[in-house]
């Protein structure tokens, strides 16, 4: 098969880890048979340094074309620091996200058996924790309108909006999801308060009937993200608005032992984007010190949700898996204090493809 991949670094970490996936992308291909070529794009701050843009259109054009996008962070300090600045990094990664129609995320959260010492949780709370959290990425209150300042400054606000049909393709994709999983769907919301909850409620309350192979529960924010601590395996898949999802996503990823160590896939209409759930981390930049699996992991995600290719993705697992279990492994999840660089945990991982 031929793959054209797109690949956006973004700033702060994101060229380091990128350059690793593509290790193991090519020692994937090598292995198994394919071709594949790369379109590489700006995006982030390194977009706004370069054009005043942090989405340029050529970068669009590029993702279009590609119909695959394998992306790794935006984000810097000298936009963080800046509360004047109108332009920054993130704005490019909401653009890309409604302009691509990436609507929604999907984020695994698995446990290496090896790295349990590592979770804050006790290990007994992490047997059989296998997580499929779906969040709604298009809609809500990062993209919702009006929003501002007043004249003064003294009085900010945004706007909360969702569709029912928004809701609804996000839900359907979650059902579906279940369907092939456990069969056990949580709804997170807060419609006790909100009322974009209150529609996402009935909205999913209308479709569960279509699916009568799938168990919905219904649970308030503030519960999912105490029982996500308290006993996460009880969850399979997890559907939830935007705000809500990127909060819960990161609670649920600290469950593993580090954010360095989860991916996820952005998918919608067409193009489909696949990237770690961390951030830039700017003050490890040019260290050699970055995780990169969650980066490989993605990319994982990426031959077999955008290509089919199952077989491929499951290589690149057994790969991290023996990877980790070797403690061939950067700081983060370092267990006795030897730790391995960003480079040289990449090249182990495509030996071991």
């Amino acid at each position: 098969m031929k793959l054209h991949i797109a690949l956006l670094p973004g700033d702060g970490i994101g060229e380091e880890i990128i350059t690793q996936a593509v290790k193991c992308v090519d020692a994937t291909c090598r292995r198994f048979g394919h071709e594949v070529t790369y379109s590489r794009g700006l995006v982030g701050a390194a977009a706004i340094d370069a054009t005043g843009d942090p989405y340029p259109e050529a970068t669009h054009r590029l993702c279009v074309e590609a119909g695959v996008v394998l992306f790794g962070a935006v984000g810097s300090p000298r936009y963080d620091n800046d509360p004047s600045a109108r332009v920054r990094p993130e704005q490019g990664l909401l653009a890309m996200r409604g302009r691509l129609g990436l609507y929604a995320n999907l984020r695994p959260v698995n446990i290496f058996p090896s790295l349990v010492a590592r979770s804050p949780l006790r290990g007994e709370l992490l047997e059989g924790v296998d997580i499929l959290c779906v969040r709604e990425l298009t809609g809500g209150i990062y993209f919702g309108r009006p929003r501002g300042r007043s004249e003064d400054g003294e009085t900010a606000y945004d706007t909360c909006v969702y569709t029912r049909e928004e809701v609804r393709r996000v839900c359907a994709l979650a059902f579906e999801q279940a369907r092939r999983r456990r069969g056990r769907l949580t709804v997170v919301d807060k419609a006790n308060v909100l009322a974009t909850s209150r529609l996402w409620r009935e909205t999913a309350r209308e479709m569960a009937p279509a699916y009568p192979d799938v168990t919905v529960e219904y649970m308030f924010v503030d519960n999912a993200a105490m029982q996500l601590v308290r006993q996460p395996a009880a969850f399979d898949v997890i559907v939830t608005e935007n705000l809500f999802g990127d909060i819960l996503t990161d609670e649920a990823g600290a469950i593993t032992g580090s954010l360095g160590l989860l991916p996820s896939a952005s998918v919608g209409a067409g193009v489909s984007l696949f990237e770690p759930i961390h951030g830039s981390y700017p003050q490890a930049a040019g260290k050699d010190i970055a995780n990169p699996v969650a980066t490989i992991l993605s990319a994982a995600m990426m031959f077999e949700h955008a290509y089919h290719l199952h077989a491929e993705g499951a290589a690149i697992r057994r790969a991290v898996a023996t990877a980790i279990a070797d403690g061939f492994v950067t700081e983060d999840i370092s267990a006795d204090g030897h730790a391995y660089g960003t480079r040289a945990v990449g090249s182990y991982i495509a030996g071991k493809i």
